[in-house]
């Protein structure tokens, strides 16, 4: 009976496992028209966030990468970029925040960058292990009314793309939460563990408009 009972369970636990499958975004190649627009469960009127999501690329040095890209009609509310000197950056409505970082490559890199209005409080995870803190921006608001994508820098609202500016490469797992979530939470991301969603967009629900050449794989976890 006892034996029975754990296969039974084991059989169980492997069903509800099998068969969840999430999206990856693959960007083929340098273009100035190829994006993902994703549609936020709620408007971006932040005063802090956490932005996480795994990203691979082989650009290594060639050129600057945009990675995120956040705008409204007047600014580049929020920017995640990978520099040409291979920093990695953040841009709130002007001048950015800057890290020293090891590069991104075609090994897949979770990335989080947070922030915090109240301290100035920014920072930058990847694969789990935290940067040092800069002060950014204390004070500051992201303004909401604006459009999200992956993929391009618009330059205007909505529109004026730079293939050279263009991101090249794979990325998924993109959420977005309006609070700065513990070391140890992001930590568990990395990993795998099951944590509280995104409550401004959550990769597995979000709604994604996809324009151009990129192509959305479905892969088993």
């Amino acid at each position: 009976m006892r034996l029975s009972a754990v296969l039974f369970l084991v059989a169980t636990c492997t069903a509800l496992t099998v068969g969840v499958t999430t999206k990856t975004l693959i960007f083929p190649k340098e273009t100035a028209n190829s994006y993902v627009e994703l549609v936020p469960k709620k408007p971006l009127n932040l005063k802090a966030f956490t932005l996480c999501m795994r990203v691979a690329t082989e650009l290594s040095g060639e050129r600057e990468i945009i990675l995120f890209a956040y705008r409204t009609e007047s600014f580049d509310e929020l920017n995640v970029w990978r520099e040409l000197d291979g920093r990695l950056s953040f841009y709130l409505a002007g001048e950015g925040v800057f890290f020293k970082v090891p590069q991104l490559g075609a090994l897949q890199t979770h990335l989080c960058v947070t922030w915090d209005s109240r301290s100035g409080a920014a920072a930058l995870f990847m694969d789990g292990i935290k940067s040092l803190t800069k002060i950014y921006k204390k004070d500051h608001t992201v303004r909401p009314g604006g459009k999200i994508i992956l993929g391009q820098d618009p330059d205007r609202y909505f529109g004026d793309f730079d293939a050279k500016q263009s991101f090249v490469g794979e990325i998924s797992d993109v959420n977005m939460w309006d609070s700065v979530l513990s070391d140890s939470t992001i930590q568990d991301m990395f990993t795998g563990k099951r944590v509280p969603r995104g409550n401004v967009f959550d990769w597995e629900s979000t709604e994604m408009k996809i324009n151009g050449e990129v192509e959305v794989i479905d892969h088993e976890l």
